[in-house]
């Protein structure tokens, strides 16, 4: 009897294989053929995959399934009509799993997997620490007192936890296919804020969030004076960022770190009030942030002779406005190229304009056509990539292809920005080759 995962290469899937073969539990999984950067993390575990087959589905198996499959789906219904079986779905399953441990969950429009990594890093100082990141990593040490979890809110997943600690990054209105406005947005945070346990750490700085009902108390972190920890005297440049800590107006510690950009440093301070939070020396904490080795798809970067190539995740405008803005604050006098794959037709559509503004921050725009797979919502979502381009003077049309990284390769030298919850570090990786070979 093994737990068998319907979509194994899923961000959260994978990164939850992981932990339960941590756990010496037998796992085993299925996907979609095609390479996917999260099956690395799988195939150093020597965790089997294979494709989608409802002989797959074995008697006695416990099935996690992926939150993109419903009951059509052919190892789905086998694992439901099989009485031996016991079926959760992703979340469900991670909502259980929480309970064995002190738990902290990590929500927000952005900053979430990022913030995950830096609190896994942080709390391991004093602990040993358990980690799910939404960058398809995974991990369950031996004798683990804390659990961190990325919880995402797209059609109120994070409902499934009640976690003893939460952080919440910011709010602004995302996943628009789902939720009908941005009051149906907060009330899902509302909601998830109403399941926290013991504290929310929130960034006081936020227009929504001091606007929430907290039934438990609540410590803020910000830039403004009425934050309870609040980052002060904040330089950033190609030497990474400084920052002095302030608890309650009291001066704690001067943090020194080699990432740079705005987010990161929101992201840093959290972590830095959580962990105060839950106990530990500002020393233990300063060391557990610098200490941070980075995660997979999150403002990664790469040196190749002259040029620069950043791979991120940033799929909203204001995320890809932070990234171009912190790439320019790494690499002040590099020219910087942005590159973007879309993933969902109605947040093309309902951002179109805030898109084409983030963009154009960058010295120059390429963006890639929507996957083949991706599927228009509804008949009113009538975007295409064209009216994308029609925004961004000069935008180029590219692919994943030899050609197009041959074209980037006449842009050279330059800060490339890889941005797409897609598969757009496919493309990345063949300019990669083809600077290097330069």
């Amino acid at each position: 009897m093994a737990t068998h995962f319907i979509g194994i290469k899923g961000t959260g899937m994978a990164a939850l294989a992981c932990i339960l073969h941590d756990q010496h539990v037998e796992v085993k999984g299925s996907d979609i053929p095609k390479y996917i950067f999260t099956q690395d993390g799988l195939e150093e575990r020597n965790i089997p995959f294979t494709t989608f087959d409802a002989n797959n589905i074995k008697d006695g198996d416990t099935v996690i399934v992926g939150l993109a499959f419903n009951q059509s789906h052919p190892e789905v219904k086998a694992a439901y009509e099989n009485k031996t079986c016991k079926v959760y779905y992703y979340n469900e399953y991670l909502g259980k799993l929480l309970e064995d441990f002190t738990s902290v969950c990590v929500a927000g429009t952005h900053g979430k997997s990022t913030t995950t990594g830096l609190i896994s890093s942080v709390l391991k100082q004093k602990d040993e620490t358990a980690y799910l990141i939404g960058d398809g990593h995974g991990f369950m040490p031996e004798n683990a007192k804390n659990f961190v979890l990325e919880s995402c809110e797209f059609k109120r997943h994070f409902l499934e936890y009640h976690p003893d600690y939460a952080i919440i990054t910011n709010i602004e209105l995302d996943h628009t296919d789902y939720y009908k406005d941005l009051d149906d947005y907060i009330l899902a945070f509302q909601q998830f804020a109403d399941q926290v346990k013991k504290c929310a750490i929130i960034y006081g700085d936020d227009p929504y969030l001091r606007h929430l009902n907290y039934k438990i108390p609540f410590v803020t972190y910000g830039l403004k004076d009425n934050n309870d920890y609040q980052a002060k005297n904040v330089e950033q440049g190609s030497f990474g960022m400084r920052f002095d800590v302030y608890h309650k107006g009291e001066f704690l510690i001067s943090v020194a770190l080699r990432e740079v950009g705005d987010p990161f440093m929101q992201d840093a301070l959290g972590t830095f009030a959580l962990a105060h939070t839950m106990g530990l020396e500002p020393e233990a904490i300063v060391k557990g942030l610098q200490e941070y080795k980075g995660i997979a798809r999150r403002f990664v970067i790469e040196e190749v002779k002259d040029s620069i190539l950043i791979d991120d995740y940033a799929h909203h405008p204001t995320a890809i406005r932070y990234m171009i803005d912190s790439a320019r604050k790494k690499y002040p006098n590099k020219k910087v190229v942005a590159l973007y794959k879309p993933d969902r037709y109605s947040r093309l559509q309902d951002f179109l304009d805030n898109f084409g503004a983030a963009l154009n921050t960058a010295d120059k725009v390429c963006v890639c056509d929507f996957p083949k797979n991706a599927v228009r919502e509804s008949e009113d979502v009538t975007v295409t990539i064209q009216d994308l381009m029609e925004l961004c003077p000069g935008c180029s049309l590219l692919d994943i292809d030899d050609v197009s990284a041959e074209y980037l390769k006449t842009l050279a030298p330059a800060v490339f920005v890889f941005m797409s919850s897609k598969d757009i570090y496919l493309l990345k990786d063949k300019l990669k080759d083809l600077l290097e070979e330069a």
